[in-house]
């Protein structure tokens, strides 16, 4: 039956599920090379045709973990937002070492996969649009009194030291953390004094 469409397994299994994570698990252990469908049903306990049945191809399996990545991110930013102090927790948020691992997996993972390179930076600009709203909406009259501030280059700024600070921290490299630290807290207070 030339032309047929594929069945999928329900995005409801706990199969699918115990997939994904087994997925997780050794891109975060080993390395996004070591995704493998053989590597990844033995990491489950199935069969590598039960990998494909769940995700036809690697990248589907790869988005799917992409997806999920993003939507934790999203959580844990609306999560900042709900917070008494939100600015500061979403300053929390961009130095949270939690997702290092993953996350430097992901940027290696998008220079060779194009479908999971398009599929962050979509992800990445609807956040910083997010970032930008939030910030708008909490600190935006005060931004335009202090020189120099806007919601989007704040944004950047931010999730720049919070990325520097994470990934050198991953290294074991300190220097210059804590004065990062200090002077985004100074322009924090400014903010929201």
């Amino acid at each position: 039956m030339a032309g047929a469409a594929r069945r999928i397994g329900a995005e409801t299994s706990a199969t699918r599920a115990r997939i994904v994570e087994a997925t997780v698990e050794l891109i975060r252990d080993e390395g996004y090379a070591a995704a493998s469908t053989r590597r990844v049903a033995a990491r489950a306990g199935l069969k590598p045709s039960l990998v494909h049945y769940y995700f036809p191809t690697t990248d589907d399996l790869l988005l799917e973990v992409c997806r999920q990545g993003a939507a934790d991110s999203d959580q844990m930013i609306e999560e900042a937002l709900a917070s008494p102090d939100p600015v500061r927790a979403l300053w929390g948020f961009f130095v949270d070492t939690s997702r290092t691992a993953m996350s430097l997996e992901f940027m290696a993972l998008a220079n060779h996969r194009p479908a999971v390179r398009e599929k962050m930076a979509e992800h990445s600009v609807a956040m910083r649009k997010r970032q930008v709203e939030i910030l708008e909406h909490l600190v935006g009259d005060r931004m335009k009194a202090v020189e120099g501030f806007d919601p989007a280059g704040l944004a950047v700024v931010l999730a720049g030291i919070g990325r520097c600070i994470v990934m050198e921290e991953g290294l074991g490299v300190d220097t210059g953390h804590e004065q990062a630290r200090a002077l985004v807290e100074g322009w924090l207070d400014r903010l929201q004094s």
